[in-house]
């Protein structure tokens, strides 16, 4: 059963399903866990080379998954 708030703004690129992948946030649809896109970049991939390596995960939610992080920073970050 999937976890994750559809009023979330989060909602629409990632879930998290308990019974899938131990619960992991992956991108929507996919097994994919979103710490890959942060592990491909932190060790230099590009975001070509990612979308390469997984067709299933379009730019438009990579990119979408980055700017939402940027704000959850920003907003957390405000907040400390």
């Amino acid at each position: 059963m999937e976890q994750t708030n559809p009023l979330s703004p989060w909602y629409q690129y990632i879930w998290v399903d308990p019974e899938r992948m131990g619960g992991e946030p992956c991108f929507r649809g996919t097994r994919l866990p979103v710490r890959i896109l942060f592990e491909y970049l932190g060790g230099g991939y590009t975001l070509d080379e990612l979308l390469e390596d997984f067709e299933h995960v379009s730019r438009e939610t990579l990119a979408a998954v980055l700017a939402l992080s940027a704000k959850e920073i920003e907003r957390t970050a405000r907040a400390a």
